[in-house]
């Protein structure tokens, strides 16, 4: 019935207790979950979740945020991404959150990275899974310059995603609508002081909305404060389905279509 279309399983708060997390989802009728690369050392882990249970898939990137670990190559990702179960590229993206005396002009190897990935990304037709914080401008100009919606554009796809844990304005949500992304909303669109989110969650047509846990972290209310699981998707549906005046499962039924669609691998037999 639910899809939770980005958690983090394999982080110590959760890979511990994999086997209750698995069983909650089941009671929760969440019957599917992506499984979110953050660092290439971390792969072999997350691609080991999907290959292990046949209701949980992969994805292959280096968080923007990451600093000290492996860089990411364009044959590392395309190689990890060719494997059985992965689906998509990221996270990947942009985070001036945390400059501390940085500029952003410092930032020029969290560009490079992205750019990395969205290449990546184009070569395979593969979704991005897109986190940006703090740099939705440079997110954007990044996007139209290496995703392959200019004039120049060359032969590979154009590049397709989604805008993760939605926390951007509404400019900035158009502004990825336009470009044909999707937008994933996670607990923070029931918080009390979310108004901001919510009110874009009222623009975002259905067809192009996801729901997440990003879990472990951000846990919806009522479980504001508890570790995050994929077991809690069902909340931020139904404040979606809230905000729009929808039945919950047709909030459920339209997300797990959109999943489908965006990671158009999942509904395709893969060896493992």
């Amino acid at each position: 019935m639910f899809t939770d279309s980005h958690c983090h399983l394999s982080f110590p708060e959760l890979k511990s207790r994999l086997p209750d997390i698995l069983g909650a989802m089941a009671l929760a009728q969440v019957d599917r979950a992506l499984c979110i690369c953050t660092t290439l050392e971390e792969f072999d882990e997350v691609h080991g979740l999907a290959i292990a249970h046949d209701n949980l898939w992969a994805t292959v990137g280096v968080h923007p945020d990451n600093e000290g670990v492996q860089e990411p190559t364009l044959d590392d990702l395309l190689e990890r991404a060719g494997r059985a179960r992965v689906v998509g590229i990221g996270e990947t993206g942009l985070d001036y959150y945390r400059l501390g005396e940085r500029t952003v002009a410092d930032m020029a190897w969290q560009r490079s990275r992205f750019r990395t990935h969205i290449e990546a990304a184009r070569r395979t037709n593969l979704p991005l899974v897109i986190h940006t914080r703090s740099a939705s401008e440079d997110t954007l100009a990044i996007l139209r310059e290496a995703g392959g919606f200019g004039d120049d554009a060359g032969p590979l796809p154009l590049a397709r995603g989604v805008f993760h844990c939605f926390t951007e304005t509404a400019e900035v949500a158009r502004a990825a609508l336009d470009l044909g992304f999707y937008i994933s909303f996670s607990g923070i669109l029931t918080f009390r002081s979310a108004g901001d989110i919510r009110d874009v969650a009222a623009l975002v047509p259905m067809d192009r909305l996801l729901i997440e846990t990003d879990s472990p972290y951000l846990a919806p209310v009522p479980h504001r404060g508890k570790t995050n699981s994929p077991a809690f998707v069902p909340w931020v549906a139904a404040e979606v389905a809230r905000i729009k005046g929808l039945d919950v499962e047709q909030v459920a039924r339209e997300t797990s279509a959109n999943f489908e669609r965006l990671f158009d691998q999942v509904s395709l037999p893969q060896p493992v």
